[in-house]
């Protein structure tokens, strides 16, 4: 089981970044008024950020680290890693991390790697960072995590389009030997692989001239095999049976009582999903912020989101005890607590 904890690790600051362009659920063309506002009530979702289609993913990850590393007014010659985790990457290859470490102007010694994660993604960056620089071999890093989801989301599907939006985070941790303890659970379940999944594209179904198709599923729903399936029944399932679950023993490995936790971020699935965790975990709703509204399943973004978006002035101002817990396609899922001590956290930028 991968439950283990972590020292001399420290959050040293969130930043993100969206596209400039709204889109509201309201406006979506296979909704009537009625439908819209019944959609949005259940999701929680009434508008998102949706990438031009020349902006990448890595676009979105660079903006939100320039930004960062000049509030934190790091060199760059000091980072000695950057980890990049998306399923949207500017290419086949090379791995985006390379092409970022040369735009953001990192020492060729910059330890570089891509982790092709969705909705757990940051969990798992989060982990992979902490155990590079927990022995202080390694000083400070940069975990880059986002996506361009829609891109990856047919026009024509009324069930998941208008849950989708775009962004791109960038979280700074470094090497610190007066952190507290950070611990982790992380689990994987590839059975279900096929509950959020892209028929065709990769090298086990190329993408082909049937791939362009478009194929009726049933009402409503319209998409082609290079488009991303959602098995809704089956995520809710598992997200509201292995969420708690993880969030519990992180608490008892931990030994942080509930009630002490500041906030639990999970991974903005819908609000439907996200309600029926919390309650099952007994959190009050001050504990668990939501940034649905605004901006939808950003998929491996949300967390570092709903950090800059929602809590950011608590994160600039004092000490926080946070859980996270990310779950989805892999299918996948994990939880970390860590603890930030007014960390550099920016407003959000637009691009």
């Amino acid at each position: 089981m991968a439950l283990f904890s972590l020292n001399n690790v420290s959050v040293r600051g969130v930043a993100s970044c969206v596209p400039k362009e709204v889109v509201k659920n309201v406006d979506y063309p296979l909704f009537s008024s009625e439908e819209a506002l019944k959609f949005s009530t259940s999701t929680g979702v009434y508008q998102r950020r949706k990438a031009n289609a020349h902006t990448t993913t890595s676009d979105l990850c660079c903006r939100a680290a320039e930004n960062l590393i000049n509030q934190l007014e790091w060199d760059r010659e000091s980072i000695d890693a950057l980890i990049f985790v998306s399923q949207t990457p500017d290419y086949i290859l090379p791995a985006t991390s390379c092409i970022l470490q040369d735009r953001l102007g990192l020492n060729i010694d910059t330890y570089a790697i891509d982790i092709s994660f969705g909705c757990s993604g940051w969990i798992y960056g989060f982990s992979t960072m902490a155990q590079l620089l927990a022995h202080g071999g390694m000083k400070r890093g940069l975990l880059l995590v986002g996506e361009t989801t829609l891109k990856l989301n047919s026009e024509f599907d009324k069930s998941t389009y208008p849950l989708f939006g775009d962004a791109g985070t960038a979280t700074a941790m470094e090497f610190d030997i007066n952190a507290k303890t950070t611990c982790f659970h992380l689990q994987t379940d590839g059975t279900g692989y096929q509950a959020i999944f892209t028929p065709d594209g990769g090298f086990r179904n190329p993408t082909s001239e049937k791939s362009l198709i478009y194929e009726d599923i049933e009402e409503g729903i319209k998409m082609n095999r290079l488009h991303n399936r959602l098995n809704g029944m089956d995520v809710f399932a598992f997200g509201i049976l292995r969420a708690p679950q993880s969030v519990n023993k992180v608490l008892e490995y931990s030994s942080i009582p509930r009630e002490s936790v500041d906030y639990y971020l999970f991974h903005q699935a819908n609000l439907f999903m996200n309600e029926k965790i919390r309650k099952k975990l007994k959190l009050s709703e001050k504990q668990v912020p939501y940034s649905l509204n605004d901006f939808g399943n950003t998929s491996s973004a949300t967390i570092p989101l709903t950090m800059t978006t929602q809590i950011r002035n608590q994160l600039n101002d004092r000490p926080l005890k946070i859980i996270a817990c990310g779950f989805g396609v892999g299918l996948s899922w994990g939880t970390v607590y860590f603890e930030t001590n007014n960390i550099i956290c920016p407003e959000l930028i637009e691009f």
